[in-house]
């Protein structure tokens, strides 16, 4: 059985993929209007992104009712970031994952950032069930943005002794929670099912609306702890307790990705400053920036 195109085609392979002529490849490369990357002097094209642009061609180049140029769904930290260092005009409109995936639907947000914990019954991933379920039918796509180590925001020096989510059911613990339809809510409420307790019964200091919240209400001494990324701990100086890696994702319609923002904004996560930036932070891992972890069919 004669094998596929590799994930990574050359100028030669991708013209006959494509059916086209090597000299017409070229013109396409130098007037940026198809995604490649330049490895030790040669052009390569990653087969996942080559068959989106490919779609959005044959689905059309414009579509009636344009979303509005924001990122709706969860708040991220080194996306917050680049976002205002690209120039890529996008806005941020973070209100949780679950608000950001139905903002996306009903048309309100080019993009939708998501971070979504799926038990085993439903997959067992990050995000897919939760699009497949409300994104059926549609053209669509999930770009991974990067793995991120989430886990409890503590006191510096963790003077109540937290060890783990069991701890946030003392009496002596105040926590933060989230909104109802924030992914680190909807994890946190995992874990604690998983650690016999049911978040229900558990009220708490005050409910925020980001993991910055989270975060400050710590520093400030308004909670004891809360859930959040490291980036959050190590920008407050807070200690900081890791409980797993997540995978945040950016969904978006196949034919937006290749728009000009978007474009601006993945070229960007793509530079040294970018990684410097990631590491700088802390707690984020970014070599599979712009993995394609889902397209619709």
């Amino acid at each position: 059985m004669a094998e596929g195109p590799p994930e990574l085609m050359t100028t030669r392979e991708v013209a006959d993929y494509l059916r086209i002529k090597e000299r017409r490849l070229y013109e396409l490369v130098r007037r940026r209007e198809i995604p490649c990357t330049r490895v030790t002097g040669k052009w390569l094209f990653p087969k996942p992104l080559i068959d989106l642009w490919l779609a959005r061609h044959l689905e059309g180049e414009t579509v009636a009712g344009a979303p509005p140029p924001v990122i709706a769904g969860s708040a991220d930290p080194l996306l917050d970031w680049a976002v205002r260092e690209s120039g890529c005009g996008l806005a941020l409109l973070p209100g949780g994952s679950l608000d950001g995936l139905k903002r996306f639907v009903e048309g309100g947000a080019v993009a939708a950032g998501l971070h979504v914990f799926e038990p085993e019954e439903a997959g067992g991933d990050w995000n897919l069930a939760s699009v497949r379920d409300a994104c059926a039918g549609r053209p669509v796509v999930l770009i991974e943005w990067a793995r991120r180590c989430q886990g409890l925001v503590i006191a510096a020096g963790n003077p109540l002794g937290i060890a783990g989510v069991a701890d946030l059911a003392r009496s002596d613990v105040r926590w933060a929670a989230r909104q109802a339809e924030a992914g680190a809510q909807l994890l946190l409420a995992h874990l604690l099912g998983e650690a016999g307790l049911d978040i229900a019964d558990m009220p708490p200091a005050e409910t925020v609306r980001s993991e910055m919240e989270v975060g400050l209400a710590v520093l400030e001494g308004r909670a004891d702890a809360g859930v959040a990324v490291q980036s959050v701990a190590n920008s407050l100086k807070l200690d900081f307790l890791p409980l797993l890696e997540e995978r945040y994702d950016l969904l978006m319609a196949r034919r937006d990705y290749f728009e000009p923002a978007l474009q601006a904004l993945f070229a960007f996560a793509r530079t040294p400053e970018f990684a410097a930036k990631a590491a700088a932070m802390g707690g984020y891992e970014i070599a599979d920036l712009g993995h394609v972890c889902f397209n619709a069919p």
